[in-house]
């Protein structure tokens, strides 16, 4: 009988892969923690003498995986940002622009709820930013209004939607998600999927969709 000698690099790829799974996770545990104290005590209020107690680490443990506080500041703002202003990317251009601004809108306050605290940083404390960080964020704002304006005057042309000014009308109905940061808890009256269910319609109203054209709304878990 043949015998096939593996490799050494297949032989160590499993350990390679398990290796960066334990830095994963070891990230992830450092980005929940310091997402609570920033969420309870603000950034100006957050050290890094904090976060290292709160684990029950060492301060080089920290620094191996992120070089300051404001990194970990900025590193838990950008994943929300990013996928509320790529909402309207990758979606089915056989839609009518009246249910894509509908499911946008509605995925900006799933979006809002699923990523607390971590995806109300940029509302509250925008100033802790870097400028060049700031400047990519305010990039990502611009793509998804320029798309959001672009469907809006769409839906209002074909009948659908019944607005005034475009960027007002974008600006209003993304203010219901924008603004949650002032009154949101997670643990209050109403569960996820029913705040998701108070507040998407309200959204829709803004724009002036009609009842008749509002999209069920997802469930969220």
């Amino acid at each position: 009988m043949r015998h096939t000698a593996t490799s050494p690099r297949r032989r160590h790829r499993p350990a390679v892969r398990d290796a960066r799974a334990d830095a994963d996770a070891k990230r992830e545990r450092i980005l929940r923690v310091a997402a609570r104290l920033f969420h309870e005590n603000g950034y100006a209020d957050t050290t890094m003498e904090q976060i290292v107690g709160e684990l029950g680490v060492t301060k080089p443990y920290v620094y191996y995986y992120f070089q300051s506080k404001q990194e970990l500041f900025e590193r838990l703002t950008w994943e929300p940002t990013v996928a509320c202003f790529t909402v309207l990317d990758g979606m089915d251009d056989a839609l009518p622009a009246h249910e894509k601004v509908a499911r946008a809108l509605e995925g900006l306050i799933r979006i809002t709820i699923e990523y607390y605290p971590s995806s109300f940083f940029g509302f509250r404390e925008p100033q802790a930013f870097r400028p060049e960080f700031a400047a990519e964020l305010r990039k990502l704002a611009n793509h998804f209004y320029a798309k959001l304006c672009a469907l809006l005057e769409q839906g209002r042309a074909d009948g659908t939607l019944h607005f005034g000014d475009t960027r007002v009308t974008a600006q209003a109905a993304c203010s219901i998600s924008g603004y949650m940061y002032t009154w949101y808890r997670p643990d209050g009256r109403l569960a996820a999927g029913q705040m998701l269910r108070e507040l998407a319609p309200l959204a829709w109203r803004v724009i002036g969709l009609e009842r008749k054209n509002f999209p069920q709304t997802q469930e969220q878990p």
